[in-house]
């Protein structure tokens, strides 16, 4: 029955992370698609920049819960399908877990049901993660919020956030938890914060560029 489980491991995640809340609400609110609107970008920000704050609070609630389900499926799907508790450090299968964050954040960026073009997995990945490890949860959005505090740059703190995320589960793993899967789960995590870089190679560009929209600033 194990292999049930690797299965839902790879597809509930996606298909739970491809469900955007941007796209749905916005054609809902105004008829038009996300996508083309503002930054083009199916996601929390451009919602609140082009939509407003009531659409932008639906997406937070829509965004955050389905990639927190979709790992937390996975949780259970191990535990009493496959008998397997994913928790238990000593068992090394902490990996299926992250590797379902990986997946969600694979569905939002590249969704089937919307031509594989979504969003850029930042909402999607903090939510898998606090259901992976609360702890790393509250430490990237510690930085998050001070990074954005200081800079006003939404994306800046979604991009240092993704590239300190394997190093704060590699401190978690390997000096607190003990996890025999600490190779494996640091691997998939530079994955995961390498895809949400990647899918924020133009906001970077406008960075360097001194252009990026600071948080507050609309739509044009």
């Amino acid at each position: 029955m194990i292999w049930i489980c690797y299965a839902i491991m790879i597809l509930v995640p996606y298909l739970m992370g491809g469900i955007n809340t941007s796209i749905i609400v916005t054609k809902i609110a105004t008829g038009k698609d996300i996508r083309t609107m503002g930054s083009h970008n199916a996601g929390l920000t451009n919602t609140l920049r082009s939509v407003g704050k009531k659409a932008a609070l639906v997406v937070l609630l829509g965004d955050a819960s389905k990639a927190a389900i979709g790992v937390l499926l996975v949780r259970l799907a191990f535990l009493y399908i496959g008998g397997v508790d994913t928790t238990n450090p000593v068992l090394a299968m902490s990996w299926v877990e992250v590797f379902a964050v990986f997946m969600a954040i694979v569905g939002h960026c590249f969704p089937v049901y919307y031509g594989f073009r979504g969003g850029k997995g930042v909402l999607a990945a903090i939510s898998a993660i606090f259901v992976l490890d609360w702890r790393i949860g509250l430490i990237l959005i510690g930085v998050f919020a001070i990074v954005v505090g200081i800079t006003r740059y939404v994306s800046l703190g979604s991009c240092i956030c993704s590239a300190l995320f394997f190093a704060v589960m590699f401190c978690f793993d390997f000096f607190i938890d003990h996890d025999a899967a600490f190779i494996v789960n640091t691997v998939l995590c530079v994955f995961c914060g390498g895809l949400i870089i990647f899918r924020h190679r133009e906001n970077i560009k406008r960075l360097v560029n001194h252009c990026e929209k600071k948080l507050g600033e609309k739509a044009k």
